[in-house]
């Protein structure tokens, strides 16, 4: 298991389980409930780089950055990690 700190979001922390390059497992603390456990269930059993292909550089609102671009972030450290 992976925690990330996300940052310019309303989530707190991005715990991640990856398993060689398949995304295991995220939750979400903080943020947009029934979006992020919505986004944890679609990206599960999934390669990290069909996810971080998809939702990288998505916005929310004015931001910069959502929960699912920081998402890609902690997927990308996670491998990181592992390595």
């Amino acid at each position: 298991m992976y925690t990330y700190t996300p940052s310019g979001v309303c989530s707190r922390r991005i715990d991640v389980e990856i398993d060689g390059d398949v995304i295991e497992s995220v939750q979400f603390t903080g943020g947009c409930d029934g979006n992020l456990k919505a986004i944890s269930k679609l990206v599960a059993g999934k390669p990290v780089d069909e996810v971080v292909a998809l939702l990288a550089g998505n916005t929310c609102g004015r931001r910069s950055t959502s929960c699912a671009d920081q998402l890609t972030r902690a997927l990308r450290e996670a491998q990181a990690a592992q390595a």
